[in-house]
C-alpha cells in the first residue's frame, strides 16, 4: 500500500509499505513490514514505463535515499525508467534487526530470527512487492555488491519476474564456501595495505605509533568502548572503495592531539567509533558470513579461523596491517551496540546446515538477459570466482575492469550505461507483461 506521495526537486515518489511474513516457511506466523520507495520523472509520472529494482548492497544495507542529480546511476535510470528502492528486510524502513528485538532471545531463537534475512527470504519479499504493487509485470534489476548475490538466488527462485538484470560488482561464486572466500580475501587486503603504504610511506611508522600507543594505554572511545589495536585494524574495511586509501590516511594524519603524541585526538577517537561501531547496520555483522552458507555445513567463523595462516595480520606484526570485510568473534564482546547479538551470532555461526541460494542447473539454462560488472582489483569480491560464476550462467555477459575500485556504480553513471548496453546490444529486456 502507498503511504505517502510528494514531489522533490527532479523525482516523484511514492512510498510503499506491505506485510510480510517473517518466515516465508510459515505465512500464518509472525509478520514483519516490508518498505520500498518508487522514483520517477514527474514530468513522466502518469506515463506506464519500465521498472527497475535495485538491489542494495550489504548484507544489512538499506537502499541510497534519493537527493537531487544522485546518485549517478539513478539519475540515469530515471530518463527511461520508473525506479523501486526497496529497504531489504532487516534494514532502513523494513522492519530494522536492532538490539533491542535479538536482545529478547535466547541463541538459539535468535539464530532463527537471524536467519530469515538471508538472500532467499529478500527475493520473496521482493516477488510479493511486484506481484502485489506491479501488478505482477516483469522488473530489471540493478544488483550492486551483496545485490549480485541477491540476483543469483532471484534468477534461481523466480526468474519469471525478471526482465533484464544488471550486477556491479557482485557475482557470487556458486559453490558458496565461506573458507574459500577468505583464502582469497586475505591475500587481496594484504595487497591493498602494501599499495596503501606504498602510497603514504609516512604512515608504516604513524599507525605502528598509534597502535604501540593504544596496546599500552587504557584508550576510551566516545561510548565507553575499550579501543583495542584490531579494532583500528578493521576500519580498513575502507580500503575497497573509491577514497579509501585517502580517508583512512587523513584519519591516522589528525590521530594524535598534538605534536607531543601522548594523547590520541577526540576526532580520531570519534571517527574510529562512528567507523567501527556497528550501530547503523548490526546486520552487517551479525550474517555477514551466514550470506555463504548453504547446505551442510558450518561457517564457524570462517575469517577468525582463517587468519591463523596469515600472520602477518596479527595485532602485534609491523607494519601494523589493516583487516577488509572480515567480521570476527570478538566484535560481539568488545563493540557496544552487538553485544546483544553475541549468542544470536554464535548459535548462527555454528549452524550445521543452511538453506538453498542457488540452483546452478536453472542458471546454466538462464535466458534473462543479465550483464555484469567485474572489478578487476575488487577488495570484496574476488575476480576470479566471479569470472567462474560468469562462465556458468546462461546468456550472461561480463565486463572486467580495472578502472574503478568496488563503488563503481556510485562513482559513475558510466557503469551503468555500459551494462544497459550490454543488454541492448542483445534485443533488450524481455516483455514486462
Amino acid at each position: 500500500m502507498i503511504v505517502s506521495e510528494y514531489t522533490i526537486p527532479g523525482m516523484h515518489i511514492r512510498d510503499h509499505l506491505l506485510t510480510v511474513p517473517l518466515d516465508w516457511s510459515d505465512p500464518s506466523g509472525r509478520t514483519i513490514e516490508f518498505f520500498a520507495r518508487e522514483v520517477v520523472d514527474p514530468v513522466r509520472k502518469a506515463e506506464t514505463l519500465p521498472v527497475l529494482c535495485f538491489l542494495q548492497g550489504g548484507p544489512g544495507g538499506k537502499s541510497p535515499r534519493p537527493t537531487r542529480g544522485g546518485p549517478s546511476w539513478l539519475a540515469e535510470a530515471l530518463k527511461t525508467q520508473r525506479v523501486i528502492l526497496p529497504d531489504q528486510r532487516g534494514t532502513g524502513r523494513s522492519t530494522p534487526v536492532d538490539a533491542a528485538t535479538i536482545g529478547q532471545l535466547d541463541g538459539e531463537a535468535g539464530a532463527d530470527y537471524l536467519a530469515c534475512f538471508r538472500a532467499d527470504s529478500i527475493v520473496k519479499d521482493l516477488e510479493h512487492f511486484r506481484k502485489t504493487a506491479l501488478e505482477g509485470r516483469r522488473w530489471q534489476t540493478l544488483g550492486q555488491s551483496y545485490g549480485g548475490f541477491l540476483t543469483l538466488t532471484y534468477l534461481s527462485q523466480a526468474p519469471e519476474g525478471l526482465s533484464a538484470c544488471y550486477i556491479a560488482g557482485g557475482i557470487p561464486s556458486l559453490q558458496p564456501d565461506a573458507d574459500e572466500v577468505y583464502r582469497h580475501t586475505y591475500p587481496r587486503v594484504r595487497a591493498k595495505n602494501a599499495a596503501y603504504y606504498k602510497r603514504y610511506p609516512g604512515d608504516v611508522a604513524l599507525v605502528g605509533k598509534i597502535a604501540d600507543f593504544i596496546d599500552g594505554n587504557d584508550v576510551r572511545l566516545p561510548d565507553g568502548d575499550r579501543l583495542t589495536v584490531r579494532r583500528v585494524q578493521t576500519v580498513g574495511l575502507d580500503f575497497g572503495m573509491a577514497h579509501g586509501f585517502e580517508n583512512i590516511h587523513w584519519l591516522v594524519d589528525e590521530a594524535f592531539a598534538d605534536g607531543k603524541q601522548d594523547r590520541l585526538s577526540d576526532h580520531f577517537l570519534a571517527s574510529v567509533m562512528n567507523l567501527t561501531s556497528y550501530h547503523g547496520n548490526p546486520l552487517f555483522a551479525a550474517i555477514h558470513e551466514a550470506i555463504y552458507g548453504e547446505g551442510d555445513g558450518a561457517t564457524a567463523w570462517s575469517a577468525e579461523r582463517l587468519r591463523a595462516d596469515f600472520p602477518e595480520f596479527d595485532p602485534a606484526a609491523r607494519p601494523l596491517l589493516f583487516t577488509g570485510e572480515m567480521i570476527y568473534p570478538w566484535m560481539f564482546e568488545e563493540i557496544s551496540s552487538l553485544k546483544p547479538f553475541r549468542a544470536a551470532a554464535e548459535t548462527l555461526a555454528q549452524r550445521p546446515h543452511h538453506s538453498a541460494l542457488y540452483d546452478r542447473d536453472r542458471l546454466a539454462a538462464n535466458e534473462i538477459p543479465v550483464a555484469a560488472a567485474i572489478y578487476h582489483d575488487d577488495m570484496y569480491v574476488d575476480a576470479g570466482l566471479s569470472l567462474q560464476t560468469a562462465r556458468a550462467v546462461g546468456n550472461l555477459d561480463f565486463w572486467i575492469t580495472n578502472e574503478f575500485e568496488h563503488d563503481g556504480i556510485r562513482q559513475s553513471a558510466s557503469v551503468f550505461e555500459r551494462l544497459a548496453a550490454f543488454v541492448a546490444q542483445k534485443g533488450g529486456p524481455l516483455a514486462a507483461e
